[in-house]
């Protein structure tokens, strides 16, 4: 065993694991955290995405050893006191959901991705960085790009798109 420590939703947890132990069976089995969902194990789907350190990474992928004396933000430190936030209202009024359980990956991957496209991160659709007033408008196909790491098998995409572009302050359709 493996004694580490970990900032999860802004509280200091210690955690004794096994050196193989992802950081998503740490998060559900020793904290009890059950919004990131281990739906492929394989990193595929996105369902278990969480917030480590401002990046959005798969859960199921990482190591918990990895994540030591880091800052990791799942669904359930997304809300602040308690108000949800701006996205998770987004996805409940544009009907970004339907089963729900990719939802609390796909809010978190959106939540990084956003902050992502603030900080001028190109995508594939953008390639390089343009100029500031071009960046500034996230394209429904920028923003299925940049949620391409997110499944819905519910079909929900229209919905999720339109939850983004409205807390980006963009015309939903």
């Amino acid at each position: 065993m493996t004694e580490i420590r970990m900032r999860v939703n802004g509280v200091v947890e210690s955690l004794d694991v096994e050196p193989w132990v992802s950081l998503l069976d740490a998060l559900r089995d020793r904290l009890g955290l059950m919004g990131p969902k281990k739906g492929c194990d394989q990193g595929a789907c996105g369902a278990c995405t969480v917030i480590a350190g401002g990046v959005r990474i798969n859960a199921c992928l990482a190591l918990a050893v990895q994540y030591a004396g880091k800052e990791i933000t799942t669904i359930e430190g997304i809300a602040q006191d308690g108000d949800l936030h701006p996205l998770q209202a987004a996805f409940v009024r544009h009907d970004g959901f339907q089963c729900g359980y990719c939802t609390s990956g796909q809010i978190c991957s959106a939540v990084a991705m956003l902050a992502e496209h603030a900080a001028g991160m190109p995508s594939a659709v953008t390639g390089h960085p343009r100029d500031a007033a071009a960046a500034a408008e996230l394209s429904d196909e920028e923003i299925r790009e940049r949620m391409s790491g997110n499944l819905c098998r519910c079909g929900a995409y229209n919905g999720i798109v339109d939850a983004i572009k409205d807390v980006a302050g963009q015309e939903a359709r």
